[in-house]
């Protein structure tokens, strides 16, 4: 069964894409005058996520905390299970700009997607393309939409949470904005790591906790990610790698 549904998941996909990048498409082209922001855009993308999300009767995506996302600026950190934690978080249906590994932006379609959008791209073990996404980053968060990151890099084999980098809290830090954390648990019971094979039924669930507010830390991001990172495996219940 895991395999049938695979393969009409993934053929689905393959075939909708198009027509989700033409649809996103024509909104850029319609609202880029006006919306400098490319929020149009990014609620057009959140709303295809959403729909390949509800391909399975057998899913479900629960969302606990929406309301405490602060308006304005905020840094948006994510645990990181799957490739699949960014459609889950699209289904928070608020605006920001979410980084990614560079080798998505360079997939026809979907990276093409990822411009339209404006999200944010950085190359893995490179020192400049760090500064670049930081650079980014906060040129988003000074015009006031919030950026998400997931401070792993990556996920590990066996859920737990691994060491958080910098990054995120220095940006956080440095601008003064809330770092807001998004706990997603459920995402490898629908698919594992990168794929392919996909499960029939799986429950997402996705929960915004309290923002920790930028006066009650300095400037020191390396303490900033480590009490955040204390937030999470309390959340979680589980092990720390």
């Amino acid at each position: 069964m895991k395999h049938v549904f695979t393969v009409l998941y993934w053929l689905t996909f393959l075939l909708t894409l198009p027509l989700c990048f033409l649809t996103i498409l024509l909104v850029f082209l319609v609202t880029v005058p006006f919306d400098r922001n490319r929020s149009a855009v990014h609620s057009a993308v959140c709303t295809w996520c959403f729909l390949y999300m509800r391909l399975s009767p057998g899913w479900r995506v629960e969302v606990q905390g929406r309301e405490l996302l602060p308006r304005g600026p905020c840094v948006i950190v994510v645990n990181h299970q799957s490739m699949a934690d960014i459609f889950a978080v699209a289904k928070l249906f608020h605006a920001f700009k979410y980084v990614s590994k560079a080798s998505l932006f360079r997939v026809p379609l979907l990276g093409w997607i990822m411009r339209l959008a404006g999200y944010v791209s950085v190359e893995r073990g490179q020192p400049r393309s760090m500064q670049e996404m930081l650079a980014q980053c906060q040129r988003w968060l000074r015009r006031g939409v919030p950026v998400l990151l997931f401070p792993e890099g990556t996920y590990s084999a066996n859920r737990a949470l691994l060491p958080f980098k910098r990054g995120a809290f220095r940006l956080a830090a440095e601008e003064r904005v809330p770092v807001v954390p998004v706990v997603v648990q459920g995402t490898p019971d629908l698919i594992v790591g990168d794929g392919p094979w996909m499960n029939p039924r799986a429950t997402v669930r996705v929960r915004v906790l309290p923002p920790v507010p930028p006066e009650s830390f300095s400037a020191d991001d390396a303490a900033l990610a480590t009490h955040v990172r204390g937030i999470f495996v309390e959340a979680l219940g589980t092990a720390a790698a």
